[in-house]
Protein backbone atom coordinates (compact mmCIF):
# COMPACT_ATOMS: atom_id res chain seq x y z
CA UNK A 1 0.00 0.00 0.00
CA UNK A 2 1.34 3.14 -1.37
CA UNK A 3 3.08 5.64 1.66
CA UNK A 4 0.12 8.42 1.51
CA UNK A 5 -2.62 6.23 1.51
CA UNK A 6 -1.48 4.75 4.67
CA UNK A 7 -1.41 8.00 6.03
CA UNK A 8 -4.72 9.34 4.75
CA UNK A 9 -6.64 6.02 5.84
CA UNK A 10 -4.71 5.87 9.39
CA UNK A 11 -6.17 9.91 9.75
CA UNK A 12 -9.34 9.02 9.06
CA UNK A 13 -9.51 6.08 11.55
CA UNK A 14 -7.73 8.01 13.92
CA UNK A 15 -10.56 10.83 13.15
CA UNK A 16 -13.47 8.69 13.78
CA UNK A 17 -12.13 7.92 17.07
CA UNK A 18 -12.34 11.51 17.75
CA UNK A 19 -15.88 11.35 16.73
CA UNK A 20 -17.11 8.23 18.90
CA UNK A 21 -15.40 10.29 21.98
CA UNK A 22 -17.13 13.24 20.57
CA UNK A 23 -20.42 12.28 20.37
CA UNK A 24 -20.24 9.81 23.31
CA UNK A 25 -22.35 11.65 25.61
CA UNK A 26 -25.38 11.73 23.09
CA UNK A 27 -24.60 8.27 21.87
CA UNK A 28 -23.95 6.10 24.89
CA UNK A 29 -25.79 5.55 28.23
CA UNK A 30 -22.60 6.13 31.22
CA UNK A 31 -23.66 7.73 34.29
CA UNK A 32 -20.35 7.52 35.81
CA UNK A 33 -18.97 10.79 33.63
CA UNK A 34 -20.82 12.73 36.00
CA UNK A 35 -19.75 10.60 38.67
CA UNK A 36 -16.27 10.70 38.00
CA UNK A 37 -16.29 14.42 37.35
CA UNK A 38 -17.81 15.74 40.62
CA UNK A 39 -17.87 15.04 44.05
CA UNK A 40 -17.61 10.73 43.88
CA UNK A 41 -15.31 10.75 47.13
CA UNK A 42 -18.38 12.47 48.68
CA UNK A 43 -21.17 11.73 47.05
CA UNK A 44 -23.05 7.99 46.74
CA UNK A 45 -23.22 6.12 43.21
CA UNK A 46 -26.16 7.34 41.56
CA UNK A 47 -28.85 5.15 40.20
CA UNK A 48 -27.50 2.81 37.10
CA UNK A 49 -29.42 0.71 34.69
CA UNK A 50 -26.68 -2.06 35.09
CA UNK A 51 -27.83 -4.11 31.56
CA UNK A 52 -28.16 -0.88 29.74
CA UNK A 53 -24.77 0.54 31.06
CA UNK A 54 -23.31 -2.64 29.99
CA UNK A 55 -24.33 -3.14 26.63
CA UNK A 56 -23.40 0.19 25.91
CA UNK A 57 -19.93 -0.45 26.93
CA UNK A 58 -20.01 -3.45 24.60
CA UNK A 59 -21.32 -1.15 21.63
CA UNK A 60 -18.54 1.50 22.54
CA UNK A 61 -15.93 -1.08 23.18
CA UNK A 62 -16.74 -3.09 19.64
CA UNK A 63 -16.86 0.73 17.95
CA UNK A 64 -13.26 1.47 19.61
CA UNK A 65 -12.16 -2.35 18.58
CA UNK A 66 -13.40 -2.29 14.94
CA UNK A 67 -11.47 1.23 14.54
CA UNK A 68 -8.42 -0.68 16.19
CA UNK A 69 -8.16 -3.36 13.73
CA UNK A 70 -8.88 -1.02 11.21
CA UNK A 71 -5.54 1.26 12.13
CA UNK A 72 -3.27 -1.87 12.85
CA UNK A 73 -4.62 -3.50 9.31
CA UNK A 74 -3.38 -0.19 7.57
CA UNK A 75 -0.08 0.24 9.34
CA UNK A 76 1.09 -3.37 9.21
CA UNK A 77 -1.42 -5.40 6.76
CA UNK A 78 -0.54 -8.66 8.73
CA UNK A 79 -3.28 -11.42 9.41
CA UNK A 80 -1.53 -12.02 12.58
CA UNK A 81 -1.42 -9.08 14.21
CA UNK A 82 -5.25 -8.79 13.03
CA UNK A 83 -5.71 -12.27 14.90
CA UNK A 84 -3.36 -11.15 17.83
CA UNK A 85 -5.79 -7.68 18.22
CA UNK A 86 -8.79 -9.35 17.48
CA UNK A 87 -8.44 -12.23 20.44
CA UNK A 88 -6.81 -9.91 22.59
CA UNK A 89 -9.45 -7.31 22.35
CA UNK A 90 -12.02 -9.95 23.23
CA UNK A 91 -10.56 -11.44 26.07
CA UNK A 92 -9.68 -7.85 27.64
CA UNK A 93 -13.36 -7.42 27.23
CA UNK A 94 -14.12 -10.46 28.98
CA UNK A 95 -12.60 -9.79 31.89
CA UNK A 96 -12.78 -6.49 32.47
CA UNK A 97 -16.62 -6.68 31.90
CA UNK A 98 -16.98 -9.43 34.38
CA UNK A 99 -14.84 -7.33 37.21
CA UNK A 100 -16.27 -3.99 36.31
CA UNK A 101 -19.53 -5.69 37.11
CA UNK A 102 -18.52 -7.49 40.40
CA UNK A 103 -16.95 -4.07 41.22
CA UNK A 104 -20.13 -2.18 40.46
CA UNK A 105 -22.14 -4.07 42.34
CA UNK A 106 -20.18 -3.27 45.55
CA UNK A 107 -21.02 0.06 45.03
CA UNK A 108 -17.62 0.70 45.06
CA UNK A 109 -17.17 0.11 48.91
CA UNK A 110 -13.40 -0.74 48.42
CA UNK A 111 -12.49 2.50 46.40
CA UNK A 112 -12.86 4.08 43.22
CA UNK A 113 -9.65 3.69 41.15
CA UNK A 114 -9.72 0.23 40.25
CA UNK A 115 -13.35 0.89 38.62
CA UNK A 116 -12.50 4.36 37.24
CA UNK A 117 -9.49 2.85 35.31
CA UNK A 118 -10.94 -0.76 34.78
CA UNK A 119 -13.74 1.55 32.93
CA UNK A 120 -11.26 3.91 31.45
CA UNK A 121 -10.26 0.80 29.34
CA UNK A 122 -12.93 -0.32 28.54
CA UNK A 123 -14.41 2.65 27.28
CA UNK A 124 -11.44 4.11 25.63
CA UNK A 125 -9.03 2.91 22.79
CA UNK A 126 -6.21 2.54 25.12
CA UNK A 127 -5.13 -0.74 23.98
CA UNK A 128 -4.44 0.54 20.59
CA UNK A 129 -1.47 2.82 22.41
CA UNK A 130 -0.20 -0.52 24.04
CA UNK A 131 -0.58 -2.52 20.35
CA UNK A 132 0.91 0.09 18.39
CA UNK A 133 4.52 -0.03 20.00
CA UNK A 134 4.79 -3.33 20.48
CA UNK A 135 3.65 -4.51 16.84
CA UNK A 136 6.14 -1.84 15.52
CA UNK A 137 8.81 -3.50 17.76
CA UNK A 138 7.80 -6.48 16.34
CA UNK A 139 8.57 -5.69 13.23
CA UNK A 140 11.86 -4.29 13.64
CA UNK A 141 13.02 -7.00 15.33
CA UNK A 142 11.84 -9.09 12.74
CA UNK A 143 13.92 -7.44 10.24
Amino acid sequence: MNKYIKIILTSILVLVLFVIRAFSAELFYDPLIEYFKNDYLYTKMPEIDIWHLMIDMLFRYILNSLVTLGIIWVLFQRKDYLKFTGFFLMAAFMVLIVVFVLLLRDQFENGYLLPFYIRRFIIHPLFLLLLLPAFYFQKLSNR
